[in-house]
């Protein structure tokens, strides 16, 4: 679907938590997620952790959505 999105001109983050899948079906800007149930999060941390997690991913997300990429990239995230 992402792809399609990206034929009509619109740029397209697809934040995953299984990268190798994104890269084999050609997606273009790849965020990496933390976990299939909780992506952007994790219950068992702290509300104020969860926050920067979330925070920080959304902000990587935006950033590779301005990047002009002409291949495949997959955004570096904090651990």
């Amino acid at each position: 679907m992402v792809k399609e999105i990206e034929k009509t001109g619109l740029p397209v983050v697809h934040m995953c938590n299984l990268v190798p899948i994104s890269l084999t079906v050609g997606t273009n800007r790849i965020v990496p997620t933390i976990s299939i149930p909780y992506p952007l999060g994790d219950p068992a941390a702290p509300q104020e952790e969860q926050w920067k997690l979330r925070y920080h991913r959304v902000g990587v997300a935006l950033d590779a959505l301005a990047a002009d990429v002409k291949e495949q990239t997959v955004f570096k995230v904090k651990i």
